[in-house]
């Protein structure tokens, strides 16, 4: 009895000791795996920064883009123009004014590590297919445009406005506005779309975005690096506040979309293991009406378009067509 009772009151204190080497273990990696997560996530490597490869890689993945930007060029119909932000950064997007007098205006917002040129198929389908204006945006730290980090959509969709005010000036300041994203750029659409913004702004398209930044690291670092610990997303979060004004939990795309009563249309390829499909039926199941949704059969990540072109475009023009009563 005495022998058990002693291995008892050893084991206590072992126990506590090693739940304190875990836990300190656990902070300390915390603290060294935080910055990487950061630059991985935030300020990744771009290789949209050289626009010549982005064009090329484009047009290897849509032949037709290639034929489509010739012609453009050469009826210099394909523009450059920069905007300077309230913080002095210089930023960048292509225009394509509509062949035929057009009153839509279509604002494609690309995703992460990508630039304008990589929804230049979007841009397409846009001008090419359904006849309307186009605005290409380079977000920060993409193409043309300065910036040294990402925030995920939150900050950029402070950009984002901008835009959609020199849509007016661009086009007509009766031009009607629909944002479409794509992944980090859906997430960007759909954190736009709780704030207020101007009367001319009619439709929102969102492909493959995620429910928030909290929710897709936390998904990216279990599925693709077995990382389940929330004090790394905590001392993460902790420097991006810091550092970039950024909360990984604030920046919800769900929390935002709940505010909005525009319409949109969710796209979400079936086979998306990246952004995986319960997000999309989070996202759908928070916005109020009106809205509309479209799982593509068996299209992995931001690849909806390429698996279903045709049917993309139909959902599109009939998505616009319907929501456009009394507009």
């Amino acid at each position: 009895m005495k022998t058990t009772h002693c291995k008892k009151r050893l084991l206590c204190p072992t126990l506590a000791v090693l739940a304190f080497a875990l836990l300190f273990f656990t902070s300390c990696m915390s603290s060294l795996l935080a910055p990487k997560l950061l630059k991985v996530a935030l300020q990744p490597t771009n290789t949209s920064k050289d626009t010549a490869a982005a064009w090329k890689g484009e047009i290897k993945e849509y032949p037709f883009v290639g034929t489509w930007r010739d012609s453009l060029i050469k009826a210099s119909a394909l523009r450059d123009t920069f905007i300077t932000a309230p913080d002095c950064a210089n930023l960048h997007a292509l225009y394509i004014k509509s062949a035929q007098p057009s009153d839509i205006t279509a604002i494609v917002v690309h995703g992460h590590t990508s630039s304008s040129v990589g929804v230049a198929h979007l841009g397409y389908m846009y001008n090419h297919d359904l006849g309307y204006n186009v605005i290409l945006p380079d977000l920060r730290l993409s193409g043309l445009s300065d910036g040294d980090h990402y925030t995920m959509g939150w900050n950029e969709k402070e950009d984002v406005k901008l835009w959609i005010d020199l849509a007016a000036k661009l086009f007509s300041d009766t031009t009607k506005i629909i944002v479409h994203g794509v992944s980090m750029g859906a997430a960007t659409t759909m954190m736009l779309s709780g704030d207020s913004l101007p009367q001319n702004v009619k439709w929102f398209v969102e492909d493959c975005g995620y429910t928030s930044v909290w929710e897709q690291f936390r998904y990216v670092l279990a599925k693709d690096y077995h990382i389940s610990s929330k004090s790394l997303l905590k001392a993460a979060q902790k420097k991006a506040e810091k550092l970039y004004n950024l909360n990984f939990k604030k920046a919800s795309s769900e929390n935002q979309v709940k505010k909005s009563n525009l319409p949109m249309l969710f796209i979400h390829g079936g086979g998306d293991t990246y952004v995986p499909v319960k997000m999309v039926e989070q996202l759908y199941n928070a916005k109020p009406e009106p809205k509309e949704k479209w799982i593509v059969p068996g299209a992995a990540h931001a690849q909806s378009y390429k698996t279903a072109p045709a049917e993309y475009t139909k959902k599109i023009k009939e998505f616009v067509s319907k929501y456009s009563k009394n507009k």
